[in-house]
């Protein structure tokens, strides 16, 4: 079967974008600073774990749970929404996660990496690609998470502590818009 290109760059990019991890870099090392290190390895396997399982048993698992896509996305804009709510503030919500074990789960691989928006786009794709391209776009992505997570350091050496906090702000603005444009779409649902 021939690879279409096109297909395979709009699949990459759509979740690149949704994933965003560049705009997580501020949450990140927020994150970081908390637990004193994030386990880059562990992060982006569970993160692909979610979002390959989602591709192919995503509405069954949720079905499991007598949940629909919509109700696992108001749920995870509502951490979205706590996480953006903590950089705009600068006040910490998230107390528990003061390790890099269970801080590496939630919040960095789920919401943050693999959260409701991205595992829904995974199952939305499905309608108009083939599960191979959108394995590959997984992939692809995976590899990016990674490098970031593993430049973290770097990135903030190269911020600095001013530029981090302006960043952080500026970021926890877009991310608390984006856990209510999640929100507001999805919970108009249980209003039908």
């Amino acid at each position: 079967m021939p690879i279409d290109i096109s297909k395979l760059i709009t699949v990459i990019f759509t979740l690149f974008a949704v994933i965003d991890i560049v705009g997580s870099i501020p949450v990140l090392i927020g994150l970081k600073g908390k637990m004193g290190s994030i386990r880059t390895l562990q992060a982006t396997v569970v993160s692909g774990v979610f979002m390959v399982g989602f591709l192919f048993v995503g509405e069954q698992f949720l079905a499991i749970l007598s949940l629909d896509v919509h109700s696992f996305a108001v749920g995870g804009s509502i951490v979205i929404f706590l996480i953006g709510l903590e950089m705009v503030l600068g006040k910490e919500i998230f107390h528990s996660e003061t390790n890099a074990k269970s801080g590496t789960v939630v919040p960095i691989a789920f919401p943050i990496i693999a959260g409701s928006g991205t595992l829904t786009t995974v199952m939305s794709l499905k309608a108009n690609y083939e599960d191979w391209y959108i394995l590959i776009g997984i992939i692809i992505n995976l590899v990016i998470v990674y490098l970031v997570l593993r430049s973290l350091s770097y990135i903030e050496r190269v911020l600095g502590e001013a530029g981090l906090a302006a960043i952080r702000k500026f970021f926890g603005v877009i991310l608390l818009a984006i856990a209510v444009k999640i929100f507001g779409t999805n919970v108009s649902q249980f209003i039908k």
